[in-house]
């Protein structure tokens, strides 16, 4: 299975691994890399000497291509960027600010760039840039997300249809259907987080892990918009956010009760009640703790196997 994607990054499937906090290190980013994916090194949750050595770890578990995901919201955001210019990262991909501050520097120094959008007008503005791909990420995907509230199925379309560079698709997407479904929408390719969460290889407490794969339909919600949009398991953190809420909260009450570490306590640290537990919707259908490398085998099987068996079906001519 090949695409553009798959010559722009020059890996086997169009399949790349998200970069989430306390999860992505280089034992999954390599695992999704070896396996024909392109693995994702999580850089918000690490200081700038955690990154680099993460970087050359990955580099030494690897020769296959892999990125850095980097939001652009980091405190420490210079000393991120230095690390992976000089570490000769091959591709980046950055989100929650604007790309064209970094990306003129990024592509000087040989790096494909691309860059996560919640919609058509920051797509064209990441492709205005000079990104070399944008992550169209929908309503369902886990951690931070877009205010729009845009689903995967109707955002994919927008943006194929108001860029001219690829198009990766994320949100909602677990297995090989999904995938096969987005690419019928128009995706160069998809881009999977919370599957690649609760896997061997993910850097996760073991108690998230298997919060995720006990999580059925409804478990996760959208909430935090006021500081930065991002989709929660149901715990008692987020029940004292839904209280916060009732009691008319303004920003700065919901930014204290979040603190500091919130996430890494949660995700990182396994404090399963107050920690925060960043996950998509697709949780629900998560039902197992396998492999990096199954997860990619599996999906790119799945995903053939629709196509083929879809046009076979429908007896399309």
């Amino acid at each position: 299975m090949r695409s553009s994607i798959c010559e722009l990054l020059q890996i086997k499937y169009p399949l790349i691994q998200g970069g989430m906090i306390w999860c992505s290190g280089w034992e999954l980013a390599s695992a999704v890399s070896n396996a024909g994916g392109l693995g994702v090194i999580g850089s918000g949750s690490m200081y700038p000497e955690i990154l680099r050595e993460q970087i050359r770890k990955c580099k030494a578990a690897t020769d296959k291509p892999f990125a850095v995901n980097v939001p652009l919201l980091y405190p420490d955001l210079d000393a991120h960027i230095g690390i992976i210019i000089e570490e000769k990262v091959p591709i980046v991909i950055t989100s929650a600010g604007n790309p064209a501050t970094y990306t003129p520097l990024f592509k000087e120094n040989g790096l494909k760039v691309m860059h996560v959008i919640a919609n058509v007008k920051f797509a064209q503005k990441a492709e205005a840039a000079g990104v070399d791909a944008v992550v169209a990420e929908g309503f369902e995907a886990g951690g931070h997300n877009g205010r729009e509230e845009t689903t995967t199925l109707c955002l994919v379309p927008l943006i194929k249809a108001s860029v001219k560079i690829p198009v990766i698709a994320a949100g909602g997407i677990s297995g090989g259907a999904a995938m096969a479904a987005v690419l019928c929408l128009g995706a160069d390719g998809v881009q999977m987080g919370s599957r690649f969460a609760a896997t061997l290889e993910s850097s996760a407490h073991e108690g998230f892990k298997q919060e995720i794969v006990k999580a059925g339909d409804g478990a996760t919600a959208l909430t935090l918009k006021e500081i930065t949009p991002v989709r929660l398991l149901k715990n008692s953190f987020y029940s004292q956010v839904q209280q916060a809420y009732e009691r008319g909260a303004d920003k700065e009450a919901l930014s204290s009760l979040l603190g500091r570490g919130r996430a890494k306590k949660g995700m990182f640290e396994g404090d399963l009640d107050e920690g925060e537990l960043e996950i998509g919707q697709v949780s629900a259908q998560i039902n197992e703790i396998v492999s990096a490398k199954e997860v990619v085998e599996q999906t790119i099987k799945e995903c053939v196997a629709v196509l083929q068996n879809t046009y076979k079906a429908h007896n399309f001519e």
